[in-house]
């Protein structure tokens, strides 16, 4: 090996070890260092707003001491969804930095304009601060930086799962539930027409049937038990808009309760029209003043099911054997 050789090969090992230095994991941080947002405490966030990196959005803010979602009309926020976010933005320390450089900020995603989740909160004196958390390089381990650092750190107890950018993420999944075996009757009406359902003791009839049709029973506890419980994707606010289609539903169902002391009750879901790209419907109950869009599957036996889907079949009869020309018939 010549001289030149010899330099370049000593020039190669430097360089391994300074990227090794620069690239190694290092331990995250725990509680030791000062805390990276000074005078942050959980219960002075007054407002947040998340954003991913592929561009959804979500704000929530608080209100009378609750949090809510101001673009779906202040639909209430699930409280503790959001209290172990705030309680882990509040805890954030310091530690030891792992990078400084922003061709490092790029590579670990805690840049001004490349990031896993930005979570931008604001202090009820009108204080704001951002946090850009990025990847993730081992389980329960993220990178984080605070707007205006260059320093970025590696943590352990937040992460961009923690942080959702959709409202889905912070709101109570269930829209309406009512206790099933209360339910009494059932109305469904669609483009199929108008069935109806009524318990008699702890068996279903149908109104109009015929003589010599069967009710399929297990087909309507299925209509009752989707009735009964009804789970959101996102809420949409208070207002009826003319692209819900809730002008013509695409079904309309009236359930009626009969609880342990008698008290009846009557609630009714009214189902808009199909959104083809998400496949989803927005719906609205009477007992709440919000619209809400819920996935196809909620909802299509309420817009698809006709009269011929509760009845059951008849039995089909075995069609005799055929018996050949010329031969005898074989006797049972």
């Amino acid at each position: 090996m010549n001289r030149l050789n010899r330099i370049l090969v000593v020039l190669l090992v430097v360089q391994l070890a300074v990227a090794a230095v620069v690239l190694w994991p290092r331990p995250a941080a725990t509680g030791e260092g000062e805390s990276l947002f000074a005078g942050v405490e959980a219960g002075r966030i007054v407002r947040l707003t998340i954003s991913s990196g592929d561009g959804h959005s979500v704000e929530l803010a608080k209100r009378d001491g609750q949090w809510v979602l101001p673009a779906a009309d202040d639909y209430p926020i699930a409280e503790d969804k959001v209290s172990p976010l705030l309680n882990k933005i509040a805890g954030l320390k310091t530690g030891r930095p792992v990078a400084q450089t922003s061709a490092s900020q790029n590579r670990l995603k805690v840049a001004d304009d490349t990031f896993e989740r930005l979570v931008e909160f604001e202090l009820d004196d009108g204080t704001q601060h951002r946090l850009y958390l990025g990847t993730s390089p081992s389980y329960q381990a993220t990178h984080i930086r605070a707007a205006g650092q260059d320093e970025v750190y590696l943590i352990t107890d937040l992460s961009a799962q923690d942080a959702g950018a959709e409202a889905s993420a912070w709101v109570d999944r269930t829209y309406l539930e009512l206790p099933s075996d209360q339910i009494v009757a059932l109305t469904l009406e669609n483009e199929n027409g108008r069935l109806e359902f009524k318990k008699d003791g702890q068996a279903w009839t149908m109104v109009g049937l015929a003589d010599g049709e069967s009710l399929d029973e297990a087909s309507v506890t299925t209509l009752a038990n989707r009735a009964a419980l009804v789970t959101l994707l996102e809420p949409l606010g208070k207002e009826e808009k003319a692209e819900y289609g809730l002008g013509k539903p695409s079904a309309v169902v009236t359930i009626e309760t009969q609880g342990e002391d008698g008290t009846a009750k009557t609630y009714t879901l009214r189902v808009g029209a199909k959104d083809p790209v998400a496949n989803s419907y927005v719906l609205i109950s009477s007992e709440s003043p919000y619209y809400v869009r819920v996935t196809q599957t909620a909802v299509e036996d309420f817009v698809s099911k006709n009269r011929e889907a509760f009845l059951k079949l008849p039995l089909t009869p075995t069609p005799a054997p055929a018996v050949m020309p010329g031969a005898t018939p074989t006797s049972p």
